[in-house]
């Protein structure tokens, strides 16, 4: 019999301590794994509102709340079509107030059409520079360089210099708006929107009573060269402050296979942190979102967005408010304080969520409850959605939906297909 070479080697006492250093560090990286797994709850604790159609509650006090809306002159058509959709959908029943923002003067012609078109009073913001432009300490002419300098790299819409106003006012100047004094909520609208199913319950009542601090309808991936550094910063903010990691802040988070000790190796690399972990660009579309003003204007949430905007994030690179704001509800808030309409049929170019739809009963006021076929698409008594139109536009579904549920529902949430 041949002899077994070098055998011998295997059992010698430096091959066995490598062999416990590299079983050790295995084990320290499936445990790195597991920390950031995310358990799927027993109940589901994100229900929706209201289960199928049923008659709007008119008669119910209003909530302090307000629609918004950030509009050009030249937005007018869009805006239009987009507040007719929401009157036919929701507000023809509850007169919510509409409140129209802007950084210039709203033109005689803007103020009158949109008026006739809302339920509700309109009311009209004239944004100084103070919430739409650089900051103080910022010099103008080094902001206009650094919205060039985006725009050479290829960023999307990074050469615009009013959408970096737009996302630096929207992260966390806007709920300081001298017209939204005094109000808790808001339901944000923009131009180029479609809402198609019937709202025949109030959102701002059940947000109060379900104490529900963010509401969202899409969640789906960032756009990774507008935002390279945020998520480092970010987690540097999480780690001054000491915040405890939420379940929501585990589902954003791509951990690393490295182990201990070599991590080091990613932390400088865009989208990773300093312990070489990454961001997975999952986040809320925020162009549509329904949410607490109290939130927004806290203590802890006004020194996260000093924190962002000192590092100059708005301007040298592309930081979206849509990011800004999940992080923000990662951070402060807890996965149960967050509420998925998932039955509210919406658009915005070029995505489309579609409930399930529910037929429900015939109501009084049928503007949009129609029958099936005159646009209303079948569905079942006691479903999600009310009366929901058929839109031949492309459905939307994605892993960030489920990773964003994850922490609520018990079972991966799909959208349905039309």
């Amino acid at each position: 019999m041949l002899p077994r070479i070098g055998s011998h080697r295997w059992r010698s006492p430096k091959f066995q301590v490598l062999g416990i250093i590299l079983l050790g560090l295995f084990l320290e990286v499936l445990f790195h794994q597991f920390y950031y797994h995310v358990p799927r709850p027993s109940e589901d604790l994100d229900a929706v509102f209201q289960v199928g159609c049923a008659e709007p509650d008119i008669s119910a006090p209003r909530e302090n709340a307000a629609i918004i809306m950030l509009a050009r002159n030249e937005d007018l058509e869009s805006a239009i079509s987009s507040l007719q959709s929401l009157e036919d959908h929701f507000n023809h029943w509850f007169h919510y107030p509409v409140i129209f923002m802007n950084n210039e003067p709203f033109s005689a012609e803007f103020k009158d059409r949109v008026s006739s078109v809302v339920s509700g009073e309109s009311k009209f913001e004239l944004l100084s520079s103070d919430f739409f432009g650089f900051p103080s300490w910022m010099d103008e002419a080094q902001g206009k360089e650094l919205v060039k300098a985006n725009g050479a790299l290829g960023v999307h819409k990074g050469d615009m210099e009013s959408y970096h106003h737009m996302c630096r006012f929207y992260s966390g100047k806007f709920y300081d708006v001298p017209a939204l004094k005094g109000y808790k909520y808001y339901w944000r609208v923009e131009p180029h929107v479609q809402f198609s199913c019937a709202i025949t319950y109030d959102p701002f009542r059940f947000m109060r009573q379900r104490k529900k601090k963010y509401g969202y309808t899409i969640a789906l991936w960032e756009l990774d060269n507008t935002v390279p550094d945020l998520f480092r910063v970010v987690s540097e903010f999480k780690k001054m402050k000491r915040i405890k990691t939420t379940t929501l802040w585990k589902g954003f988070i791509r951990p690393t296979w490295l182990p201990w000790g070599l991590r080091w190796l990613k932390a400088s690399q865009p989208l990773h942190d300093a312990s070489g972990d990454s961001w997975n660009l999952c986040h809320f579309w925020s162009n549509f979102e329904i949410g607490d003003l109290d939130f927004f204007r806290s203590k802890e949430h006004r020194e996260f967005f000093d924190f962002l905007d000192e590092r100059g994030g708005f301007y040298a690179e592309r930081w979206g408010d849509a990011s800004v704001h999940a992080f923000a509800a990662a951070l402060l808030l807890s996965p149960e304080e967050l509420h998925h309409f998932q039955d509210f049929g919406y658009f915005h170019d070029p995505w489309v969520v579609a409930p399930a739809n529910a037929l429900g009963k015939q109501l009084p006021d049928s503007r949009v409850l129609g029958k099936v076929g005159e646009g209303v698409i079948e569905g079942e008594e006691g479903g999600t959605g009310c009366r929901c139109e058929r839109k031949q536009i492309r459905n939307f579904q994605n892993w960030c939906m489920n990773r964003v549920q994850r922490p609520v529902r018990p079972t991966a949430w799909k959208n349905r297909m039309w």
